[in-house]
């Protein structure tokens, strides 16, 4: 597709504007969230690609803070829904009561469940059984439920960013991959270095601690979401994307080791997630286009969610982190 001078400046601009107001961002969320730019990064460009974020990490890695920092700094309205064994679809979605009128007349009356917020946190999502957990998927891929055979369309942007612990399986579900698949990306959070720890040490036992202040909008978000698709993608960009999922692929690959290790490989989905996370990685780092760099950057946390391994593989010691990074660093 062709671009006039005049339309390629205006892009020019508004890409401009919206990196600065972007770095605001950043900064504003850097006063309460120490030590995590990536994560940070990674997180919003979800948002910015309208998409949905898996936060995996131990407990007491500021997840469940990240969350809410980033609905104060986005002005997305929050909620929170702790994933328990007991949890039904209903206390999500909502249900329908029967009410009746000062007349004598009854009538249904519909009472939304938390899904309806613009920014849902889903704290410890494999705790719930795989029945509440499938209530999540009408939401994330369709931006509605259905309620009594009643369509209720939830608010725009909507985005749910879940948490996972990965070290206490004991009373969980592990997601399905269908499930799996509606994540942009899966977010690992990790330790502080010792440094981040001190700072973070510092800033949280004293008598003051700083809070982050609201940046952005409901609005605003979607004109950046609206950006980030606007934004070109170069012949090299895009033939990294296609040539690293042609690779993962064990029907496709020419790889050997894909072939005989990987169970599954990533759908289209996952292309269209990294065609939309490298640009708005690229939208967060100030540039106007992004880069193969971006793609190998991205490869893991877009990917990693969407293989797995044979039984064999594992066995003989192989894992998806060093598989992929190898797998990106070759389709680049």
């Amino acid at each position: 597709m062709t671009v006039s001078k005049e339309d390629a400046r205006a892009l020019e601009h508004r890409a401009d504007r919206a990196a600065e107001r972007l770095a605001e961002a950043k900064g504003s969320i850097r006063k309460t969230i120490i030590g995590l730019d990536e994560v940070v990064e990674r997180a919003l460009a979800v948002i910015l690609s309208g998409g949905h974020g898996l936060l995996v990490g131990a407990p007491g890695l500021a997840k469940t803070k990240l969350v809410h920092t980033l609905a104060v700094v986005t002005g997305l309205d929050d909620k929170r829904v702790q994933f328990t064994p007991d949890l039904m679809p209903a206390d999500i979605l909502g249900s329908e009561v029967l009410e009746e009128s000062e007349g004598g007349k009854r009538a249904f009356r519909f009472l939304p469940g938390p899904v309806f917020c613009r920014l849902l946190m889903a704290d410890e999502i494999n705790r719930a059984s795989p029945r509440t957990q499938a209530a999540l998927l009408q939401a994330m891929q369709e931006g509605f439920v259905t309620v009594a055979g009643a369509r209720h369309d939830l608010p725009r942007p909507f985005h749910v960013l879940a948490t996972q612990n990965p070290i206490e399986q004991e009373g969980t579900y592990p997601l399905p991959e269908a499930q799996l698949d509606r994540f942009l990306m899966q977010i690992d959070v990790p330790y502080p270095s010792r440094e981040d720890e001190r700072a973070i040490l510092l800033a949280t036992t004293g008598v003051e601690e700083a809070q982050s202040h609201t940046v952005l909008s409901a609005e605003e978000i979607l004109d950046l979401q609206t950006l980030v698709r606007a934004m070109p993608v170069g012949e090299e960009t895009l033939n990294a994307v296609l040539a690293l999922l042609e690779r993962a692929r064990p029907d496709t690959s020419p790889d050997g080791e894909v072939k005989d290790g990987v169970a599954w490989g990533p759908g289209p989905r996952a292309g269209q997630a990294l065609m939309l996370a490298v640009r708005a990685r690229a939208l967060l780092q100030g540039r106007l286009a992004p880069s193969s760099a971006d793609v190998a950057a991205l490869a893991e946390p877009v990917l990693k969610h969407r293989m797995a391994l044979t039984f064999a593989a594992k066995a003989d010691g192989l894992k998806l982190e060093t598989l992929i990074a190898r797998l990106a660093a070759e389709a680049a």
